[in-house]
């Protein structure tokens, strides 16, 4: 996994101090890694166009010309006045090369955005905002600059963006990066080393991108082995009896070696999912609330007291009674919605989902603040999971999973490791990653997957 950073001021600032690397080293760099993904993935002679703003973003453009000048045909667009002294540097440079300046946009193979940084923060005047839609009309292959413009540091746009097939971000990850409303925008993320090695310029972080060797499959590395030895999943099958059945399903698919739906009714289930009216003896974890419904208020009470490691899911998040669970080794799977819910019932805010998705990060920290012993799972475009302070965020996430049925399949998948001996956090980071990665695999439409299909998918991780 790698680190994310709120912001990289401070890092930059300890290049200066510490390493004695100036300002201008680190542009050159910048401007470098932008310069070497172009001469890696276009021809020579292609036609490059570069938007530039008036601060150092800009600047790393103006550098840019210069880099593939001779290589390719460069257009360099300075659409405002020049502000800072690295930008008034670097256009001196590229004049004394006889790069000249276009005062209007034009079509071009390749479109570098480098208009403003992750200092954004005021909305976008009228002439901006036309300026990057006609940028985003152009048909070449686009490429920010650290941050598509238009995005501010805590990931919300104001009100357009640039729309990069490729971000190139300078130094290292930005949170602002991963928010769930920018991620149609910034397209495939590069890191742009500075002239050190990532693990001098980095500081500690409390947040993480998850990769796919983060995943933990259950793989049976023993042979002496039987049914006892993986695990004894309860699944509460409630009021929607799909839900219950779908998460039963994926967890013994999941390598769990016993699974039971607890349920007050006879039902059809698969054959290799038992079925009984109370928690068997030797159950190994508990997963509930997916498609609960009317179940028996008393008895959910007392599965959330059990120690029992366990899986909340839906229609949980809307009572109280899910309180009763958040002091020991349980993971909460909810929506937007059930998580604005559950925030109310914690009393840590009352928001609206809108509210929530403009600052998912903060939210996710602050329940883990009052809840460190809980993971959490916030699903969205980037899941978040978070545990004791510490943020995980699931970058694979795809509309191919916009479907009723998926997220009872995560609850199962979860629950599954649990069940397996998986601590609560690796259970939820190992299952989360599956769960998008085996959509991923699915070769029929984005909009046909249903959860056999995804279930599917899992066997062939």
């Amino acid at each position: 996994m790698q680190k994310i950073f709120y912001e990289v001021n401070s890092l930059d600032k300890k290049c200066y101090e510490q390493f004695h690397l100036s300002e201008d080293i680190l542009m050159e760099h910048a401007s470098l890694s932008m310069a070497r993904f172009i001469e890696n993935n276009f021809k020579e002679q292609s036609s490059v166009l570069i938007v530039c703003g008036s601060g150092n973003n800009g600047a790393d453009g103006i550098a840019l010309a210069r880099l593939l000048l001779g290589k390719y045909h460069v257009f360099l667009c300075t659409p405002y006045e020049l502000k800072s002294a690295m930008a008034k540097l670097q256009q001196k440079r590229t004049h004394a090369l006889g790069i000249k300046t276009i005062e209007q946009p034009l079509a071009c193979d390749i479109v570098v955005d480098c208009l403003f940084g992750t200092g954004l923060n005021k909305t976008l005047d009228e002439f901006t905002v036309k300026l990057i839609q006609k940028l985003n009309d152009f048909r070449g292959y686009k490429i920010a600059c650290d941050i598509p413009s238009g995005i501010s540091k805590e990931g919300h746009i104001l009100p357009v963006c640039f729309k990069a097939n490729t971000t190139i971000t300078m130094g290292a990850l930005k949170s602002a990066l991963f928010a769930d409303g920018v991620k149609d925008f910034v397209g495939k993320i590069e890191v742009a080393s500075l002239g050190v090695a990532s693990n001098l310029y980095e500081e500690e972080s409390n947040i993480f991108l998850l990769d796919k060797l983060d995943m933990e499959i259950p793989f049976r590395l023993k042979t002496n082995t039987h049914k006892g030895d993986f695990g004894h999943l309860s699944v509460i099958v409630g009021e929607k009896k799909g839900a219950g059945i779908l998460a039963c399903d994926a967890a013994y698919n999941f390598g769990c070696s016993l699974v039971t739906a607890i349920t007050h009714e006879n039902i059809a289930l698969p054959y290799h999912i038992m079925q009984c009216h109370k928690l068997p003896a030797n159950t190994t974890a508990i997963a509930l609330g997916m498609g609960l419904g009317n179940y028996e208020r008393q008895e959910i009470k007392e599965l959330l007291k059990n120690p029992l490691p366990k899986v909340i899911d839906a229609d949980l998040f809307y009572d109280e009674i899910v309180l009763e669970a958040l002091t020991q080794n349980s993971v909460l799977t909810p929506h937007p919605k059930e998580f604005c819910s559950l925030l109310k019932l914690c009393d840590i805010a009352n928001i609206s989902v809108e509210e929530l998705q403009k600052n998912r990060l903060k939210y996710a920290l602050m329940f883990s603040a009052k809840y460190p012993k809980v993971v959490l799972y916030l699903k969205g475009a980037n899941s978040i999971i978070a545990h004791e302070v510490r943020l995980y965020i699931n970058k694979y996430g795809t509309s191919v999973l916009s479907k009723g049925g998926t997220g009872d399949v995560l609850a199962g998948l979860i629950a599954s490791l649990l069940a397996q001996g998986y601590t609560p956090l690796n259970a939820t980071i190992s299952a989360s990653l599956a769960h998008s990665l085996a959509a991923r695999l699915y070769e029929g439409n984005n909009y046909s997957l249903t959860p056999e299909d995804l279930i599917a998918q899992i066997k062939k991780l």
